[in-house]
């Protein structure tokens, strides 16, 4: 049987530590605020900006969404995130994908002070993560661990097979995963025989962004499997990178999509915007 790993539950949880918080926070005057920086017209991305809004202001954190338009310059951008960096009255700021063609969201996103940077996205994060200082992570990457202790999977000594490479999930991922003892193995599009190793998985996340590419001959009978994808159908749903139907009831736990990692991150992004405007 496949243990169902939900996120709502850590989720609301989550949340109501943050509202708790951030009405402290307001009474001694420093009203937490979130920055919210859009150079798109994707809906899919304007549909997750308002569910962070949403659920910023359901908790007492206030959400500035800077909408630049879809033809924004890579220096207006840039710009626009000094700006926020300096301002003392914001305290999170979020750099929201994808951006115009002509912009690297790395370059853009070394404009975001660290301090405030509580999706973990300025490279100078990302190094600090990966060295073991302190530093705010992808806010989906610390979703992963908060699922799996929320849960109560052990690390130390586990071997965890990360797929995927990208700044925002897969390296980070695996940084906070050999921060809690466990092996690490990273697979990406060049690995070779890829149900091979990720059979050896003891926890494996998938984080690609390719719907259904983790079946049954990818994965271990007694295996943890997080699913970080949220690929959208025809239909208007969301499915995850592994093929859930096929491994249920062969692996032993699972999260399900959407309600497994998806609302962890969202919480987390509040929760880091307080330890931002506490600091």
């Amino acid at each position: 049987m496949t243990t169902r790993l939900s996120g709502s539950e850590l989720a609301a949880g989550i949340r109501a530590e943050v509202a708790a918080a951030a009405a402290e926070l307001a009474a001694a005057g420093t009203p937490p605020r979130l920055a919210v920086v859009v150079a798109t017209a994707d809906e899919s991305s304007a549909w997750y900006v308002r569910s962070i809004a949403r659920a910023a202001e359901k908790t007492g954190i206030a959400c500035s969404v800077v909408d630049l338009g879809e033809t924004a310059t890579p220096d207006r951008i840039r710009a626009e995130l000094a700006a926020l960096s300096r301002d003392p009255a914001v305290h999170g700021i979020i750099l929201q994908t994808p951006l115009p063609a002509d912009a690297v969201f790395e370059d853009l996103a070394a404009s975001i002070d660290p301090a405030k940077d509580v999706d973990g996205a300025n490279p100078l994060s990302l190094g600090r993560l990966a060295a073991g200082l302190p530093a705010f992570a992808p806010a989906t990457a610390a979703a992963v661990l908060a699922l799996l202790d929320h849960h109560g999977i052990p690390l130390s000594g586990a071997h965890a097979v990360v797929v995927g490479r990208s700044n925002v999930v897969g390296k980070p991922a695996a940084h906070l995963l050999l921060q809690r003892d466990a092996t690490v193995t990273i697979c990406h599009s060049r690995t070779k025989e890829l149900a091979e190793v990720t059979r050896s998985a003891d926890v494996l996340v998938a984080a690609v962004g390719r719907p259904g590419l983790v079946a049954a001959e990818h994965v271990a009978e007694d295996a943890v499997v997080i699913d970080v994808g949220t690929n959208p159908m025809p239909d208007g749903g969301l499915v995850g990178d592994v093929d859930a139907g096929s491994v249920s009831g062969r692996v032993a736990a699972l999260t399900p999509v959407p309600g497994g990692v998806g609302p962890v991150t969202t919480a987390l992004l509040l929760h880091q915007t307080i330890q931002a405007a506490r600091s």
